[in-house]
């Protein structure tokens, strides 16, 4: 285990121990660490903030958390690319369950839900917005793609980013077995 893997880990626990077991409670933790207000961490303010958990990290440390967590490029830590660094692990079973979901909704077996693989398990007739005339089947259809898809929105969804949604599911519920039943009920799987 390198040192970001050990930082990670220990903040994890730190975050835990703090009764911030849920994305609320994590979100609530950014933001106390964001200093400045601006939405991001800096390495400055995360070296601060994990000092203040006992996590003494020297600044090189620092950075090099910052850029192992930073997906975007941007040099800082967004809420998203916190959350997603701190959230534990998920089990075989869980992992299984959401391929099994995943599969469900990728009707051409291609590895990617589009709009097309939705139209086959997803009906969008009775949508309230439909009904009203406010939004069409396709509005629905993308708004219901845009929930799992990544931030660049490009109305495709690979395993990838069905996994990385679904682990935010999964940091909020206790057990496999209370995961894995919400899975198969919501998927009919």
């Amino acid at each position: 285990m390198d040192t970001v893997d050990a930082t990670v880990k220990r903040l994890r626990e730190q975050c835990l121990s703090r009764g911030a077991s849920g994305i609320q409670g994590l979100a609530r933790f950014f933001r106390r660490l964001d200093r400045d207000r601006s939405r991001s961490l800096d390495a400055r303010e995360l070296q601060q903030g994990l000092a203040e958990l006992g996590l003494a990290l020297d600044m090189a440390e620092a950075e090099g958390v910052c850029r192992r967590w930073d997906r975007d490029g941007s040099g800082t830590l967004d809420l998203e690319e916190f959350l997603r660094a701190l959230r534990p692990p998920m089990s075989q079973a869980r992992e299984a369950v959401i391929a099994a979901a995943f599969s469900k909704l990728d009707r051409s077996g291609d590895g990617v839900v589009t709009m097309d693989d939705l139209r086959g398990v997803y009906s969008c007739h009775a949508h309230p917005k439909v009904q009203s005339g406010e939004w069409t089947e396709e509005e629905v259809l993308r708004r219901f793609l845009d929930n799992f898809d990544s931030s660049e929105k490009d109305g495709q969804v690979t395993l990838a980013e069905f996994q990385d949604y679904y682990s935010g599911v999964s940091a909020s519920m206790d057990t496999d077995e209370e995961f894995v039943a919400m899975m198969t009920s919501a998927w009919r799987l």
